[in-house]
């Protein structure tokens, strides 16, 4: 049975550690994670999380890419484990758009990211994955990749200028 895990917020360390490489995709643990990571994601209207940011030091993250309050445009895609997963390529194009973060509540920031990005992982079933992704879902990759590395969407902005509230953002989409 899979159970909503608590969101580790900014300033946790395990946020700023990189996480440790999975080596049996079938151990029960990681699939529970798994699955705990997705019902995780959709009880906090999260489009992706990823395992260090509930306490996990593991490659893994989930992109699970929907409509939600959050997010009302994104595109609607099945949850999808993403285990060791790599960023193989990528296009020159870089395009800043709005993101958010689980656990950096309240807070939206202006993030450049890769338009298109070449990515290649390890599903739950242990098949390697190729994909190209683009847009919404390669940025939701970048993201959940930089949690991996210890990296936060703040660590990515310009400027401090590219920083407002929720509550701000949700007046722009609107």
């Amino acid at each position: 049975m899979s159970e909503i895990l608590q969101i580790s917020q900014l300033g946790n360390p395990i946020l700023r550690q990189q996480a440790q490489p999975i080596h049996d995709v079938h151990d029960e643990r990681i699939q529970k994670l798994i699955d705990d990571l997705i019902d995780t994601a959709v009880a906090q209207n999260g489009v992706g999380i990823a395992a260090p940011q509930v306490a996990r030091s593991y490659r893994l993250f989930i992109v699970a890419s929907r409509p939600t309050l959050r997010y009302p445009n994104a595109p609607s895609i099945s949850p999808t484990a993403m285990i060791n997963p790599r960023i193989i390529g990528h296009s020159t194009e870089v395009v800043k758009d709005w993101e958010g973060c689980l656990s950096v509540p309240g807070i939206r920031g202006l993030v450049p990211r890769y338009q298109t990005i070449e990515v290649e992982y390890t599903t739950r079933d242990g098949k390697l994955e190729k994909q190209e992704l683009t847009d919404f879902v390669a940025r939701i990759f970048q993201h959940e990749y930089d949690h991996l590395e210890g990296m936060v969407f703040l660590d990515r902005l310009e400027t401090t200028k590219d920083i407002i509230t929720e509550q701000e953002y949700q007046k722009i989409i609107i």
